[in-house]
């Protein structure tokens, strides 16, 4: 069975020889640790872990982008405003006014290959005129946005054996990043007409890069960001995103659906127990990374909710670098109860940190592998 076949039977309630593993991946700072307890530093560490387990490197899934761009086109041109004590105060690619330690470039703000503190000073829009002169950056017909082969390239995956998916903004992620998240609260509130206007524009974007992408190429998942819970409750309320997204999702996920591609995911850090029922209402079927110092118990999903919702990750990154008894129980806790009636993709609950060991990853995964049908 090939990675990309396994991986729709798995998230779809099918029949998998065997399930993948989605373990986490490493960032920068997690890798010069590894790299000090003996991880070769001219390999890939994937290579090496399948390697250190006996396991074909098959089993650890990877998720390849459809080379689209549905950002904003120009990118503002990014600049260090500021250097003030050990940090930089810098206006980044969306246009926002953010400063990060000196320790970092600006390159890490557009790329998640580390764990970069920042804190924002000014948004992009924060007056009607600066949403008239947002919105000339999100020009669908852009030649930009496809790939100048995009023909060519649709037809050479249309028999590949790889895991093919597009990735996308929803709502609450990118009227956050025009305006805030703070902001955008405020003005939920105090000038819903505003968002709504906002909102529908997003919606309409992406429904044409949706409605132009998607005839070309059966994808296998359409991935939304939209990071919208704290620790203990979403972002908003229920009602909020019943009002301020549902309606999105209503118009995308059947045109996503119609034309071939069988999973939305949606990723949300935080505790999403209030959200959970309105996503699977719009037709969302897979979620990420249910992350458990947020409270989120992946178990209690599936009791609840059957095979209405897939899931991936799940198990404690705070677990995995304690490792030995702590992290055995946890995960026999988690994955068996999970893989019984399928719908489900082990790894830790978001990029593994620097504080997990070499040694402990490599015994982590070596048990999801045996419990997973790879060993």
């Amino acid at each position: 069975m090939t990675l990309r076949k396994r991986y729709k039977e798995t998230l779809l309630f099918g029949n998998p020889d065997k399930i993948p593993m989605y373990l986490g991946l490493a960032r920068e700072s997690t890798l010069v640790e590894w790299r000090k307890q003996g991880l070769p530093a001219d390999r890939d560490y994937r290579v090496v872990l399948a390697e250190s387990i006996g396991i074909s490197i098959d089993a650890i899934l990877e998720r390849h982008k459809l080379p689209v761009s549905l950002d904003l086109i120009p990118e503002f041109e990014p600049k260090i405003l500021e250097h003030k004590g050990n940090h930089y105060i810098v206006r980044d690619w969306l246009g926002a006014i953010t400063e990060i330690s000196d320790k970092f470039d600006m390159s890490y703000l557009k790329s998640p290959k580390d764990f970069v503190t920042r804190k924002w000073h000014k948004f992009p829009v924060e007056t009607k005129e600066d949403w008239q002169e947002m919105k000339k950056r999100f020009n669908p017909n852009e030649p930009g946005r496809l790939p100048s082969d995009f023909n060519e390239m649709c037809r050479k995956l249309k028999n590949r054996n790889l895991v093919e998916i597009l990735s996308m903004n929803g709502v609450f992620w990118q009227l956050r990043e025009w305006c805030g998240f703070e902001n955008l609260c405020i003005l939920m509130i105090e000038d819903p007409d505003f968002v709504h206007e906002m909102v529908e524009f997003w919606t309409e974007y992406m429904l044409k890069m949706l409605n132009t992408v998607l005839p070309n190429i059966q994808l296998d998942s359409c991935f939304i960001s939209e990071d919208m819970a704290y620790k203990a409750h979403s972002m908003i309320s229920p009602a909020m995103v019943r009002e301020f997204i549902l309606p999105a999702y209503d118009k995308w996920i059947p045109c996503i659906k119609k034309n071939g591609c069988p999973l939305v995911e949606i990723d949300s850090d935080g505790f999403i127990d209030e959200l959970i029922p309105l996503w699977i209402e719009a037709g969302v079927n897979c979620c990420s990374p249910i992350e458990v110092a947020a409270h989120c118990d992946i178990v209690e999903y599936r009791r609840k909710y059957g095979k209405k919702m897939a899931y991936l990750q799940g198990i404690d990154k705070r677990l995995i670098a304690q490792g030995g008894k702590s992290m055995e129980e946890h995960v026999m806790k988690i994955v068996p109860a999970m893989l019984k009636e399928g719908g489900y993709i082990p790894g830790c609950d978001h990029g593994v940190p620097p504080d997990v060991s070499w040694n402990n990853y490599i015994e982590y995964s070596r048990l999801l592998a045996k419990l997973c049908g790879w060993l």
